[in-house]
């Protein structure tokens, strides 16, 4: 009998830790997403024309060229599950769910996803840009998204449009540093008042996690690295830059197509078909 009481302590002990233990893992915790820009392994420094410490880079049609200004939208974002359920952070809510990455602004090279549901994430999936049903600079909707993408100095507002721009390059390139300016996102036809979609700019993104993110009693942080070699010299096209007025070859700053400008969105975001990464990838998740 003695021993019998014995076990059923021993037994009641073991469940009362096992129930602080339980008790103890929050029901959601943060992730935190942080973006590095590089040419390839070196992290992206901005400069002007003249700068001695802009990172300068070599696409693989041989042009010099670096950056002073570097701007994109990451949007639609959700974590997905070993079963492959799929939580969405504020999908349809940019004020709560979408960040411009900007690399002259070190804080938002990191983006918080708070209340994200105790599990372990194998995977990531996010937009470049801004879904064709979000993409109409609604104010009154998203004040707080609509104010910083417009802000002076973002600028993510399409002038002539209704919608986001959703990347923004400026810098330099050959030896002689003339102008380099790629600006990209969705653009419409037709007539106000009847507007319908022209070509779409809006990229998913897809990466696995090499660690499983474990949201728990711990925070994740999944590191994203963006990899803007591909901007010229990507998996889609090899783009040459010039400066003329021959728009059928890549022609910036003085001339901008949709067409040409979808050379650019399907090497950095990928061609949504065969190509799902673009030049984003995760280097690591810590724990």
């Amino acid at each position: 009998m003695k021993n019998s009481r014995r076990y059923l302590l021993i037994s009641l002990i073991v469940l009362g830790f096992m129930s602080c233990s339980d008790d103890d893992v929050p029901v959601a915790n943060n992730v935190t997403l942080e973006f590095n820009n590089t040419f390839e392994d070196n992290t992206i420094v901005l400069g002007d024309a003249t700068s001695s410490e802009a990172t300068v880079h070599t696409s693989d049609a041989g042009q010099v060229h670096h950056f002073s200004e570097l701007k994109y939208v990451i949007s639609n974002i959700r974590l997905i599950k070993e079963d492959g359920t799929e939580i969405p952070y504020n999908v349809n809510d940019l004020d709560k769910g979408a960040t411009v990455v900007d690399q002259s602004k070190e804080a938002t090279l990191q983006y918080v996803l708070s209340d994200i549901p105790s599990d372990e994430y194998v995977q990531i999936k996010f937009g470049l840009g801004v879904k064709t049903e979000l993409n109409n600079l609604d104010q009154a909707s998203f004040p707080d998204f609509y104010a910083v993408a417009g802000a002076n100095d973002t600028q993510m507002h399409w002038e002539w449009g209704t919608g986001y721009r959703f990347t923004k390059i400026e810098g330099f390139y050959d030896t002689d540093n003339k102008e380099l300016s790629i600006h990209t996102g969705s653009t419409i036809e037709g007539e106000e008042g009847s507007y319908t979609q022209g070509v779409d700019a809006y990229r998913d993104i897809t990466l696995d996690l090499p660690t499983n993110a474990i949201v728990g009693s711990g925070s994740p942080k999944i590191k994203i690295k963006a990899d803007f070699d591909y901007l010229l010299s990507g998996n889609s096209y090899t783009i040459t830059l010039v400066s003329t007025t021959d728009i059928t070859n890549n022609a910036t700053p003085s001339a901008h197509t949709a067409t040409e400008m979808m050379k650019f969105v399907d090497n950095i975001g990928g061609n949504g078909d065969t190509d799902i990464t673009g030049m984003f990838s995760i280097t690591a998740v810590e724990n």
